[in-house]
Formats: structure tokens, sequence, C-alpha cells
């Protein structure tokens, strides 16, 4: 493969391109050349009548001479020519009744013969031609002897033309007023606005910066998860410019074959440039951005260097008014990208997950779109949906509101703060299904106790604090337990919570998070014993392991010197180190939730039999179990 990347590289320059045509040239006119041989200008006479050889016999003292040219051939042919007479006869006979006129006619009648030797037939080429032999008949010979031959290379050139990816990748041209929506579209996000808008005045004024000695492309460098407008943003930068958008994916451009990916690049540079001022959108692009050089098969970052040189386009004058906008999911603060690549674009925005404001105001958009009392907007709390929706994107917030269309359609309901709480449910978790979990009886009990477990570790700091419960109900995420199978999970119940938008988490709070995980197997132990835990605790076990490594082994919460363990190779080391702390926060796990015992068993004997309890009716039952037992101590 590194022979064939030097040979393609050699190819790129003119002079080699030119000396090899001339050498095909050369050896066509070579293979082609036949030797001027003088030809016999005797009249000759072609038939294919039989009976002139069969006739021999009869004039055999007249006869001059005999020759039988291509003997093994399908159409052999009789050459003779009489005494006296100029005229050479040539009879066209069928390779099968050859054999018969040679054997019953020559042979028996012992005529002399003899094969046309190769020089003879040079000086009459005539003698094998035949009176049908023009152009247009020879090449229909030619196709009809050759027609599957010639469509095996059809269809090989039409494979190479159109199946590999890279030799005809699929783009798109959409102009001005094909783009839909506009930078209203984009709730929120004032200050991804901003950089667009100041992203159309670098291009609209482009001699301003020039005289800020400013004069390379403006070339754009999208980045942020997934679902949160960079596509969308790419239409609106190109139709507030009023210039066409050639859409691609930057994955059509893995090449089968190398330097696929770097004609692709080629044909959408030049798609461009022949519409003078345009934008050509890269969508997926994270892999074109991974630093070169990480193999030995260096042919792979051809795609690569093609894209950087076609990103330095001033240079030249073609291509000056082309707009790269990339797209990526991925940015330099995540994961390593080519230092080079990166300088080449002077804009760099990225998107973020929409705050509860701004999923708010997304929210009430959507559902404003709806025709009219198809929402219930008294019984609606934006702000409540909003909070539970943290971390989605504005893509996955739609999906929510359409999955609430469904269902209202479904139920012929009108939607509203329960039915959008369900939505975000059913689109974040999936199906629930009470009947799959209802033929586990004897495991429902264990499912009861784990769920309750979690809950009562979620809230045990606070009540640890000395909270009331009303507090705690008010600081608590808690939105739901559930002990309804979830297939998509692979779970027999589950406790539903809202997320928070803080994504810079404390060892106080990853700590909390660890023991809350261990709250359900911990409430397995409490109630069957070590030897009765069940292999439902298996995805809470794996979540705490890794965030565990997290604290002890990356971050280094736990030693003043604040190193990232994992990169060493003491393993055993840092396993001890997880070991430990997983061991302590256990410990604490299963001492602390043996003081809530008698409220887990009689809050489990009600959510085995209602299956779902919303935050309101656990602590509605809780106040009545703390009513109860002030009630008896008061006795």
């Amino acid at each position: 493969m590194h022979t064939l990347y030097k040979i393609r590289s050699a190819l790129r320059k003119n002079y080699i391109r030119a000396a090899l045509a001339v050498a095909v040239l050369a050896l066509i006119a070579l293979f082609s050349w036949r030797a001027d041989v003088p030809q016999d200008a005797a009249p000759m006479l072609r038939s294919q009548d039989i009976a002139q050889i069969t006739a021999l016999p009869a004039q055999r003292a007249k006869l001059d001479y005999l020759l039988v040219a291509l003997p093994q051939s399908d159409a052999p042919r009789y050459i003779y020519k009489m005494k006296g007479d100029p005229m050479l006869y040539v009879v066209k006979v069928p390779g099968s009744t050859h054999l018969s006129l040679e054997r019953e006619v020559l042979l028996r009648n012992n005529i002399p013969y003899a094969i046309a030797r190769d020089d003879y037939l040079a000086s009459h080429k005539a003698l094998l031609q035949d009176d049908d032999s023009g152009i247009m008949a020879r090449t229909g010979g030619f196709l009809r002897r050759h027609a599957v031959d010639i469509l095996l290379v059809g269809l090989a050139l039409f494979l190479l033309r159109h199946a590999l990816p890279g030799m005809g990748v699929s783009a798109s041209v959409l102009n001005p007023d094909q783009l839909g929506g506009s930078m209203d579209d984009l709730i929120g996000m004032e200050d991804i606005k901003q950089e667009v808008l100041h992203l159309e005045d670098m291009i609209r004024n482009r001699a301003v910066y020039r005289e800020h000695d400013i004069d390379k492309p403006f070339n754009v460098m999208l980045t942020g998860p997934a679902g949160t407008g960079k596509t969308k943003l790419a239409g609106y930068l190109a139709k507030r410019l009023d210039v066409p958008l050639i859409q691609a994916s930057a994955s059509a451009l893995e090449s089968g074959y190398i330097g696929g990916g770097s004609k692709a690049l080629h044909a959408l540079h030049r798609k461009a440039c022949a519409r003078g001022s345009c934008i050509i959108f890269l969508d997926e692009a994270q892999g074109l951005f991974m630093p070169r050089g990480r193999g030995e098969k260096k042919w792979e970052d051809d795609t690569a260097n093609t894209l950087l040189g076609l990103l330095d386009g001033v240079r030249s004058d073609q291509g000056a008014g082309v707009i790269w906008v990339v797209a990526s999911n991925f940015d330099d603060a995540s994961s390593q990208m080519d230092e080079a690549m990166l300088r080449r674009f002077s804009v760099k925005i990225n998107f973020r997950l929409p705050n509860k404001s701004e999923r708010r105001e997304l929210l009430r958009a959507f559902l404003g779109r709806k025709a009219d009392g198809c929402v219930d907007w008294e019984e609606l709390q934006l702000d409540q949906v909003a909070e539970i929706t943290a971390n989605l994107s504005p893509a996955l917030l739609q999906t929510v509101v359409e999955r609430a269309s469904m269902i209202a359609i479904q139920e012929k309901a009108i939607i509203n703060t329960e039915l959008m709480f369900r939505a975000f449910e059913r689109a974040t978790i999936g199906l629930t299904d009470r009947a799959t979990t209802a033929e586990k009886t004897r495991q429902r009990e264990r499912v009861a106790l784990h769920e309750l477990g979690h809950f009562f570790m979620q809230i045990d700091p606070w009540l640890r604090e000395g909270m009331t419960l009303a507090q705690v109900k008010e600081r608590s995420p808690l939105l739901k337990i559930s002990t309804e199978s979830v297939s998509k999970l692979g779970a027999l119940g589950y406790v539903l919570s809202a997320s928070d938008d803080v994504a810079l988490r404390t060892l106080e709070e990853l700590e909390r998070d660890v023991i809350q995980l261990y709250g359900g197997v911990a409430a397995e132990e409490l109630f069957y014993g070590a030897r009765g835990i069940s292999v439902g605790s298996q995805n809470d076990i794996q979540k705490a392991t890794t965030m565990l490594d997290l604290m002890v082994n990356k971050l280094s919460m736990y030693s003043r010197s604040k190193l990232d363990y994992s990169q060493f190779k003491n393993q055993e080391n840092d396993l001890d180190q997880v070991q430990a702390k997983a061991d302590e926060l256990y410990s604490y796990t299963l001492q602390s939730i043996g003081d809530y015992r008698a409220q887990i068993s009689e809050l489990k004997d009600v959510l085995m039999d209602q299956y779902v309890l919303s935050k309101d009716a656990i602590f509605a039952l809780m106040e009545q179990q703390q009513s109860h037992a002030a009630a008896q101590v008061a006795a």
C-alpha cells in the first residue's frame, strides 16, 4: 500500500503524466504497426460454392496449384489457379466441411495441395477478406464476439465511479430560497447568536478586515453535543448571506481506495468555485480533526492533508469566495485534535446544552406550534418540565413534546404537566410493562426494597442534618419510584429523578452519588443477608466503580499530590485504593440504611400494591409514619 501511495503522489506531477502519455502512445503505435508487404495485383474471385472444389478432379490437367489457408479455423479458404488464367479462385467453406472435402476429394483423387504459408498470405491479404468485411460489419462482428467482455468492463467502470466511497460524494446544493428557518429559531443561545452575527459582519466587510492585515478565509468550526442546532445554523448563515449551501457528510469522504477522500474534497471545492461565493458545510467531521501521523499508514492522512490545503485557499484567486463550515460533536477540550487543522479555523463556535430558562422557552415554542385546544396552558407548569429535562438538547426536547402529542392523541387528552412528565419518562427511559413485573411476584418485593434503598440514601444527608420532611421534599430531585419492568434498561424497577445543570461536582457530591448507588444493594443485604444480594445490582456497581476510579485514580481527590494515577503502570496499587474507598462508602451505606428499616418495610407493602409511587405520595406516607411514631411516643 505504501508503494501505491508513492506512485499516486508521483502521478500528481504534470511532467510525469505527460511522459506516461507519450510512452503509451508509442507502445500503441509499435504494436499496431505492420510492415507494408507488396500485394499481388492478380484479380480474384471469391465464393462459397463447394461444387468448385468437387469439380477439381476433372480439371486436374489445367490446375496450376491448390492451397488451403487457415485449415484449423472455422472458415478455411481453398485457393487455386488454373494454367493460363490470371484469376485466383477463393472458396470459403465451413470448418467441418473442409475435413470431408480433404478426405473425399483431395486425398482420394491424389490432387496435390499445400498449406498457404504466412508470407504468401501477407502478400495476398485480400484472400482472407469477405465481401461483407466493411468497417461496420467488422465492428458488428467484434461486438457480437465480445459482448460479455464489454459488459463486464462497463460494469467494473460503473462500480469504480459510483460504488466506492469517496468517488462520487453525495452533496446537496441548496439555494438561499430553499433554506428554511431563521436565527429566531435559536431560542435563547444569545452568546451563539452574537458569534454568528460577528461572523456575518466579517464576511460582508472583508475589506475592513484587510486593513487590519486579516486576509484569510473565515472558515468556521461548529462543535458541541448532538441535537444542539449546528446543522441548522449553517443553513441560517447561508440564508443571511444569500449564498448557496453545499452540504455533505464527512463520513462520505471515507474511501475504499487511496486518494478517494482527497478526490471527493476536490470535487466539492470545484463545485463551490463554479458558484462563486458559497458555503461548503461538512457535517460529522470529527474524524478529519484527529492528529495526523498516528499510525504507519501515512496515506490515511491524505484526506486531512487535502482539506488543510483547501482551507488555506486564499493564497489563490480560485475559491476566494468559498467559506468552509464544518461541524463536529467533539472539540479540542474534550478530545485531542490536530493543531494545524485547528489553526485553519479563525472562527470557532461551541454549542452547549440549553439551561433551564432556555429549555422553558424551547418547550413553549414547540408547544405553541400546536393548534388551539391541544395544550392546557393553565394546567401546564413549564418550570417543572424544564427542571426535569436538564441536560437534554433542543432535539430531545422536541422529541419529548412529540411524544406528549402522541400520548394525547391516543388517550384523547390535552397536554398538561402530568402528560409531559409521562412523555419525558417514555422518551428517556422507554416503555414500562406492569404485566411482566406482575408475573415475577417473588421478585417484586426485592425490587421494591432495592428501589426504596436508593431513595432513602438519596435523602439521607438532609435527614441527618435535621431538616423537616417538607424541606427534604423541596430539595429532593425524586419524581417517582416504580416497580414496573423496563425492557430498554433491562430492569424490573427504577427511581426517576430530575438532574441538574451543574456539571462541576465536588468530592462530597460524588460520594453522595456513590452512596445512593450502593443504597439498593445495601437494602437487599439488610433484609436478605450478605448471601441474599441479587444480580439486579450489577448496573449500580458498574456505575459506582467508574465514579470511584475517577475520584481515586484520575482526579486523586484523596491525595495531596494531584496526579492522574491511571497513567502509571502500578494497576494493583490503583485497585487497592479504589477497593478501600469502596469498602468505606459501602460500610457507611449499610450502617445508615439500617436506621430506615421500619420505614422501608412499610413503604414496600404500599409500593408492591400500587406499583408506582409519586414524590407527593411517598412524602405523604412518610409524614403519616412520622405522625404515628410521634403519637406512640406521646402515649
